[in-house]
């Protein structure tokens, strides 16, 4: 008997500064909205274990969308893209998940982005705290700088190749096998857009002077590292986090960069450990 998942694709329009994007989107759930933002050169596939956890999507109704230039949605509409070099600015990316949840009408969503959109999330907490709930950050840095690099536009570089390979680094080796082949399938399929992406995680994002301005009472941070990731290793995070008054940090002890996707089962008892938290802290608001 064939089974059908239970998250359903749809398509949006959206406008940022004057460009029109059809945004492809999966949602599965009820409740407060989670808006889950996929990793650089990836897309929504990275969430589908979530989008299909019924213990999750009993009370939260998860979202997950695909950037523009990745995944199903497509580069800009009403312009051509091809003539101009796709670079990933933190303006045009908040403003980007602004007019997202804006279309779904969605009021306060908590956010979880993994690697670039980890560091998304924090831009998020630090200029658009009231719009959120909360925000999740996993495998995320407050500076990323030294991954812009003129290779990958190279002629003789093979991206394709070279990110997935960078990307297997990253997980851990406990992680099942075939959840680490995908990741890096995944990976190779965005190899287009990765350069674009990096842009903003490695030039256009930096937060070190703002960390002691975010403020966790108007949105909560609940912080996410693996064991095993490099980009982002737990003492780095756990040393940010404390700059950051009454963020929270959580170890994924085993895990690496993509936990989500590399290891779910492993990775859902964190996650809603960090929801716990969400919890807690809005009903400390809320008195």
């Amino acid at each position: 008997m064939a089974h059908h998942a239970q998250a359903v694709g749809r398509y949006v329009t959206i406008h940022v500064d004057e460009v029109e994007y059809e945004v492809f989107y999966l949602r599965n759930g009820q409740g407060q909205p989670l808006v889950c933002q996929h990793a650089a050169g990836s897309h929504n596939h990275q969430w589908r274990s979530l989008l299909e956890d019924s213990e999750i999507t009993r009370r939260y109704d998860v979202i997950a969308y695909d950037l523009a230039y990745h995944g199903k949605s497509d580069p800009p509409a009403n312009r051509n893209w091809w003539e101009s070099e796709y670079r990933l600015t933190a303006d045009h990316f908040m403003k980007f998940v602004l007019r997202f949840c804006d279309a779904l009408n969605l009021e306060r969503p908590i956010f979880s982005g993994v690697s670039f959109g980890g560091n998304l999330a924090l831009q998020l907490a630090r200029y658009h705290a009231d719009r959120f709930r909360a925000v999740l950050p996993i495998g995320a840095m407050h500076h990323s700088p030294g991954f812009h690099q003129e290779i990958w536009r190279s002629p003789r570089a093979n991206p394709a190749r070279a990110i997935p390979a960078a990307m297997w680094d990253s997980l851990s080796p406990h992680s099942p096998e075939r959840d680490r082949r995908l990741v890096m399938h995944h990976a190779s399929q965005g190899a287009a857009a990765f350069h674009g992406d990096t842009y903003f995680y490695s030039v256009d994002h930096d937060l070190r002077q703002e960390l002691g301005n975010i403020d966790c009472r108007a949105c909560p941070v609940v912080l996410m590292s693996g064991s095993y990731d490099y980009l982002a290793p737990p003492e780095a995070v756990e040393a940010y986090a404390r700059k950051i008054p009454g963020s929270v940090f959580i170890e994924l002890d085993g895990l690496g960069h993509l936990p989500m996707a590399e290891n779910y089962p492993a990775f859902r008892r964190y996650l809603l450990e960090a929801l716990k938290v969400v919890e807690r802290k809005s009903r400390v608001s809320a008195a």
